[in-house]
């Protein structure tokens, strides 16, 4: 079992810069691939980043590539979300979620999901 906790998110302006922070239980953490997913208000869940449980690999979504950087400390059990360049379509809540399989872009492939953190870009 793994539990997840977001932390990180809150209010910026655009152009500005959030990190956000994924905090997992659970000594098989390492093991997990772990991903990114946002969902705006009337919208529906969408893919942002992926990180594999080695961190050597790693996928994003077009819309965030050359803005966002996931990364991951398997020492501390946290995967983290490096937001710059904010724009207000980035507003959303975001979640991580962890699966035992292979890195995945697909939400129905993670096993685990956090509660999710608000994410607030102003123009």
């Amino acid at each position: 079992q793994v539990q997840l906790v977001e932390s990180g998110g809150g209010l910026v302006q655009a152009g500005g810069s959030l990190r956000l922070s994924c905090a997992a239980s659970g000594r098989t953490f390492r093991s997990y691939a772990v991903g990114w997913f946002r969902q705006a208000p009337g919208k529906e869940r969408e893919f942002v980043a992926a990180i594999s449980w080695s961190g050597g690999n790693t996928y994003y979504a077009d819309s965030v590539k050359g803005r966002f950087t996931i990364s991951r400390d398997n020492a501390k059990n946290t995967v983290y979300l490096q937001m710059n360049s904010l724009k207000p379509e980035d507003t959303a809540v975001y979640y991580c979620a962890a699966t035992s399989g292979l890195i995945a872009t697909i939400g129905a492939s993670y096993d685990y999901w956090g509660q999710g953190t608000q994410v607030t870009v102003s123009s």
